[in-house]
């Protein structure tokens, strides 16, 4: 825990908030004991705090703009991004190993800890962690980039199509770790399938395939 307490660049006050922060179901369904519930907190302090220091940092930024960094700053992928690059992998106390490689349990894990910092000090000490480790993507410029979902939606209307319609398909996976499958098409001919965490990344990697189907 000392040479992780050195990665993640702060001291836990309360150990047990570390290890609890680190512990997969799979080990306890106990949510006192495993990640669950610090996830949930320090999913939400992640997104505050993200919004806090673009807002900050972007001060001539449109809403729109801020809002499409934000969206690729806090979303799985680039969570289970920052949690290879403080390894955490290799400290995710889980029943099999290779779970703790998925990307979905590296980024609950990342934003566990981060609900841990929380209520183990404050929220200055959140966002100090979230701007250190995550400073190198923040001044990368995202806000310029449009998301797949809005580039399909323009080229729909360029073509004097009504919007494209997101249908649901399948969710399966466990409760706390679920995957959703979403259909898109084009006039019934060209349809892509589309997986993700939740419903919004599900739609976006189904709009991003059909994208590239429509070239």
């Amino acid at each position: 825990m000392e040479q992780l307490e050195q990665i993640l660049q702060y001291r836990f006050k309360n150990p047990v908030l570390l290890h609890q922060a680190l512990t997969h179901s799979s080990v306890t369904g106990n949510e006192h004991r495993n990640y669950e519930r610090l996830e949930f907190l320090g999913d939400r302090v992640l997104g505050m705090t993200m919004a806090h220091l673009l807002y900050k940092m972007f001060p001539n930024d449109r809403e729109g703009v801020l809002a499409q960094r934000h969206v690729k700053l806090v979303c799985a992928e680039m969570v289970a991004t920052v949690a290879k690059q403080l390894h955490l992998e290799q400290h995710i106390i889980t029943k099999e190993p290779e779970t703790a490689h998925g990307t979905n349990v590296l980024c609950d894990v990342c934003e566990a800890i981060i609900g841990a910092i929380y209520i183990d000090s404050n929220i200055e000490e959140a966002i100090a962690f979230v701007e250190r480790h995550w400073r190198g993507m923040i001044d990368m410029d995202y806000g310029d980039r449009k998301d797949a979902k809005t580039q399909l939606q323009e080229k729909f209307h360029s073509m004097k199509q009504p919007s494209p319609v997101y249908e649901l398909i399948e969710k399966s996976g466990s409760e706390h770790e679920p995957i959703f499958k979403v259909r898109v098409a084009f006039n019934d001919e060209i349809y892509a399938f589309g997986n993700g965490k939740n419903k919004k990344q599900a739609e976006q990697d189904a709009a991003a395939k059909l994208l590239e189907q429509m070239k």
